[in-house]
């Protein structure tokens, strides 16, 4: 029987499978991003993240036993030198699995494996800051509500205030060159009582 052992076998034999997955890591931790089927991309995710948590801690012990795991010096030195400083203060989820559609040949259903922190496309996009929202879904209590209006009514009569400064100089200004010069109605009114007189 077969209880509890849920993990995809992946149709090979058990040395089969540890050798696939053992090439699968190495190559990923070398090229950063590999192409393979889905399931191969699952099980090979479960299969090398535990490996990059372990390259955090580099002593001797560390790295006898990832490469017990990966059983190439050089896929070893890669993930000890290159990765590990990358991917140091990041807690898990060190892999990305981007499903990329069916292979022609036999339909199955295909996907890229990549290292997360050396993909500088979406680093790039990431790097955006993010607006926090001010609001929330939850009701608040009066002290919070209060603290949560008062900064916004502030703000307003501080909006409030430069504008009706500005309507008085407006105003002002008129008044000032009222005198100096009249106005063509003003001048029409005297003209047509000059004429009636």
């Amino acid at each position: 029987m077969r209880h509890n052992k849920n993990f995809n076998h992946l149709g090979r034999k058990s040395g089969h499978r540890k050798a696939m997955l053992a090439n699968m890591a190495s190559s990923l931790i070398e090229h950063k991003r590999i192409e393979t089927t889905l399931a191969k991309a699952k099980a090979l995710r479960v299969y090398v993240e535990p490996l990059i948590t372990k390259s955090k801690d580099d002593t001797t012990h560390a790295r006898r036993t990832v490469f017990a795991y990966l059983k190439q010096k050089e896929a070893v030195t890669e993930l000890f030198r290159v990765v590990a400083p990358k991917i140091a203060d990041r807690p898990g989820g060190y892999t990305r699995v981007l499903k990329i559609g069916f292979r022609k040949g036999d339909a199955a259903e295909m996907a890229i494996i990549e290292l997360v922190d050396f993909n500088e496309a979406a680093l790039a996009s990431s790097a955006k800051p993010e607006v926090k929202k001010s609001t929330t879904r939850r009701g608040r209590t009066k002290k919070d509500a209060a603290e949560a209006t008062a900064p916004v009514a502030v703000k307003k009569e501080t909006k409030k205030a430069p504008k009706a400064t500005k309507a008085e100089e407006v105003a002002v200004l008129p008044a000032v060159e009222s005198p100096d010069v009249e106005s063509p109605a003003a001048e029409a009114s005297e003209e047509q009582t000059e004429q009636k007189a």
